[in-house]
């Protein structure tokens, strides 16, 4: 366990590492925490804790085992990553290997809340990822999680949803990338439609049919980046759907 003071020195020392090397804004990278001051000094050591947590998890073939450690492992890191933060949040970063692999961990363990906050971070301060990731923050965002929606849709959920699409939304990725996203938030607003509600007081205006129109918004936006995205049948449903409710209305009015 490392001390309360210990976790203060970190934080702090991740705040000070940001400042450090504030300057170019987002367009521009920044680079890592100058090696002759306190705090590069602590991120190198940090480093090394990572990178002997990395070889460990190396050896694990489960997935099923890995991510828990990794959730684990990740306590060790949280002082940083505060800090860190706490500096973006005054306009300062630098590059920082140790923050951008609590994000992807994050993603793994599923806590997508932290991965969010940090992956704002990350695509503000336009931090890179680590090897021997290619794709870009804001591609591997919007495409890890729509993937891990799309699979297990309890595990992320409309609203983070929506939070990686407005972060990501200017930013170059594959049109696959994008399709699998709004494909992930089309499937999200039509649960919601499924389990609609009159009675909840939470339901939106327009009610079931609100639901269902943004969801064939985002499916028509998914198959007009990528044509195999494998919605089509979805179109056609939501389709019928709306115009079975909007018959529906029209025969109550007379």
């Amino acid at each position: 366990m490392f001390s309360p003071a210990l976790r203060h020195r970190q934080r702090v020392l991740a705040q000070l590492a940001g400042e450090a090397v504030a300057g170019d804004g987002p367009q521009a990278a920044p680079p890592p925490p100058a090696a002759d001051t306190a705090a590069g000094q602590e991120y190198a050591a940090l480093r090394v804790l990572l990178h002997d947590n990395l070889r460990t998890l190396a050896d694990v073939q489960s997935i099923e085992t890995r991510n828990p450690m990794k959730a684990q492992m990740a306590k060790a890191f949280v002082p940083w990553v505060e800090g860190a933060l706490a500096a973006g949040d005054a306009g300062e970063a630098a590059q920082d290997e140790i923050l951008v692999t609590q994000m992807i961990w994050a993603i793994d363990y599923r806590d997508i809340d932290l991965a969010l906050q940090i992956g704002a971070h990350v695509l503000k301060f336009a931090l890179t990822l680590p090897e021997p990731y290619k794709r870009t923050p804001a591609c591997f965002l919007a495409e890890d999680l729509a993937t891990i929606a799309l699979a297990s849709a309890e595990q992320v959920t409309l609203e983070q949803l929506l939070r990686v699409a407005t972060l990501t939304a200017d930013f170059d990725m594959p049109d696959q990338a994008r399709a699998k996203l709004h494909k992930a938030i089309a499937r999200a607003y039509d649960r919601k439609a499924e389990a609609f509600d009159p009675a909840d007081e939470n339901a939106p205006a327009g009610g079931k049919g609100a639901y269902l129109t943004e969801a064939g918004t985002h499916y028509a936006r998914a198959i007009a980046l990528w044509k195999d995205v494998g919605v089509k049948k979805d179109i056609d449903r939501i389709e019928r759907q709306l115009k079975a409710m909007a018959a529906a209305e029209s025969n109550d009015g007379n």
